[in-house]
C-alpha cells in the first residue's frame, strides 16, 4: 500500500509540475490578436484556461491529500519522545599511555637489523 502510494504521489507530483507549465500566463491573450486564437475553439468560447485551471486546483488538493496520508503511514512505529529522555551510553576507547620499552640497540626488535637507530643529539645552546 505505501510502495503504491508513493508512486501514485510522485507521479501526480510530475503531472503537476506539467499542468502548471501547460497554462497561458496572464499576457497569452495578446497572441489572438495576431491570429493565435484558433486553439480557444476546442475549448470554447473562453479557452482551455479555466479547464486547465481546474484540473490543475484538483491535481493539487490530491497531492495535498496523498502528502498527508504518506505523512501519516511514516509516522506509524515511530516511538513518541524526547532525544534526550533516552540516555545513550556510548564507550570510548582507551587510550595508550604508556610507550613500549625499546630501548636503544637494535637487538630488542627482531629483524630489524637493517634499520638504522637514531641516536637524540643535546642541543648545546
Amino acid at each position: 500500500m505505501h510502495t503504491a502510494l508513493l508512486v501514485f504521489h510522485t507521479l501526480l507530483a510530475i503531472s503537476l509540475i506539467v499542468m502548471v507549465l501547460i497554462q497561458h500566463g496572464k499576457g497569452a491573450e495578446m497572441g489572438a490578436s495576431f491570429g493565435a486564437g484558433a486553439s480557444q475553439t476546442v475549448f470554447g468560447s473562453q479557452g482551455a484556461g479555466s479547464f486547465l485551471t481546474r484540473v490543475t486546483a484538483i491535481m493539487a488538493a490530491l497531492f495535498f491529500v496523498t502528502s498527508l496520508t504518506l505523512a501519516y503511514f511514516g509516522n506509524q512505529g515511530v516511538k513518541q519522545g524526547s532525544v534526550t529522555d533516552s540516555s545513550i551510553n556510548i564507550e570510548m576507547p582507551s587510550v595508550i599511555t604508556d610507550k613500549p620499552d625499546i630501548g636503544s640497540s637494535s637487538e630488542s626488535l627482531p629483524g630489524s637489523s637493517d634499520v638504522p637507530v637514531v641516536l637524540e643529539e643535546k642541543n648545546p645552546q
